[in-house]
């Protein structure tokens, strides 16, 4: 983990550092009316020294890390104000939008794919499949303008951006029923988006779990059915399931550039792009640092959690 961590940094920094653009230069530009020549230039050279632009490449990134280790991720040359600051707010909006997300994601496919692999090649399963086909062939960003169009535009049940009704104020309970009505299109997308995919998934393991041969014994000596699907068969058939599972939770703290942008919330997708634009790269590269650590720690638990499902791959003394 820590060799991926220094290899990811140093290719993003280059990556980063190489990109078109001067932040000194954008920095005293605005000021080139005001000053004259000579101090202008002055200007320009000190915030090159503050930057670090002249020094050798090796010195600079040593900096840059030496900060970064310690939680420092620099300052937005667009906000001139610190990273972390501005990466908070984003970060609590995608957060709080994708736990919700995920649990209903899991609440309803892991049901629906053990359901499917139980009637295997009945009406229902069949039926399903069909629909989850459908399901996962719509981009995201259609799904997102039909539901916008059903339930803002023609019924009008539903806002159609914002995580809050602007200048509302009332009861925390006011306040949380209207910020839930924002939510409920982002997290119906998300959902219906997703959950033919994830049944799929399930599906599929759980059929090649069923076929086992201690599925078949279990059932011979009159194990009662739910006991064998749900303690034996679901059981085993979690540990490829849970590398979804937790790759999912990874994706929480990433955000979605499409849907955020869409309905006009400002999460870590959105936030990082509009960093993009505006060729913010220390905004850029602290968010993408941020996402480097998360799936170096996702990947970990992963791998701690087969041990959890499975004790056959524990490590023993």
């Amino acid at each position: 983990m820590v060799f991926v961590f220094f290899i990811m940094s140093i290719l993003l920094f280059l990556l980063y550092t190489g990109m078109p653009g001067d932040p000194a230069r954008a920095e005293v530009e605005p000021l080139k009316m005001t000053m004259t020549p000579e101090a202008y230039e002055q200007a320009y050279l000190d915030a090159r020294a503050r930057y670090g632009l002249d020094d050798p490449i090796l010195k600079r990134y040593t900096n840059w890390m030496g900060k970064i280790l310690q939680g420092d991720l620099g300052d937005s040359l667009r906000y001139k104000r610190p990273v972390l600051d501005l990466v908070i707010p984003p970060i609590k909006t995608t957060i709080k939008i994708n736990l919700v997300s995920t649990f209903l994601v899991l609440g309803v496919t892991i049901p629906l794919g053990i359901r499917q692999a139980v009637k295997k090649n009945t009406l229902f399963d069949r039926s399903v499949q069909a629909l989850s086909i459908v399901g996962y062939s719509i981009p995201t960003f259609i799904l997102a303008l039909v539901l916008i169009y059903f339930f803002s535009v023609r019924l009008g049940w539903l806002p159609i951006s914002g995580l809050s009704t602007p200048n509302f104020s009332g009861t925390p309970w006011e306040e949380f029923l209207d910020e839930a009505k924002h939510l409920i299109l982002i997290v119906l997308v998300i959902l219906l988006s997703n959950v033919a995919f994830m049944s799929r998934y399930v599906r599929a393991a759980m059929i090649d779990s069923l076929s086992m041969d201690y599925v078949k014994t279990a059932r011979a000596k009159g194990v009662k059915e739910k006991a064998v699907i749900y303690s034996h068969a679901w059981r085993n058939a979690l540990l490829p399931v849970i590398t979804l599972i937790m790759s999912w939770f990874i994706g929480i703290f990433g955000g979605s550039v499409v849907l955020e942008t869409m309905f006009g919330i400002n999460g870590m997708g959105k936030f990082y792009i509009d960093a993009l634009n505006a060729k913010d790269y220390n905004v850029a590269l602290g968010v993408q640092m941020f996402y480097i650590v998360i799936s170096l720690i996702g990947t970990l638990l992963i791998d701690l959690s087969y041990g959890l499902v499975d004790p056959r791959v524990r490590i023993n003394e």
